[in-house]
């Protein structure tokens, strides 16, 4: 795949990611911790807000791989 596609559907999966994972981990958030302390939903916030680079480091690892032959 040329570097150029390759980047773009690189771009938009992780557009795509972004934005549902923001909406499934606020969803869970209000779901299940709404009654929770203020520190379970930092806890919760901090820890959602770190997960989802785990994925996006695969993607942006697979943009940038050479292209093969």
């Amino acid at each position: 795949m040329p570097v150029r596609i390759k980047k773009l559907v690189g771009a938009v999966i992780l557009i795509t990611l972004v934005v549902v994972y923001a909406i499934v981990a606020t969803a869970f958030a209000s779901l299940y911790l709404a009654e929770s302390s203020g520190w379970i939903h930092l806890a919760y916030f901090l820890f959602s807000g770190i997960l989802w680079v785990v994925p996006a480091m695969l993607v942006i690892k697979w943009m940038e791989s050479a292209p093969r032959r």
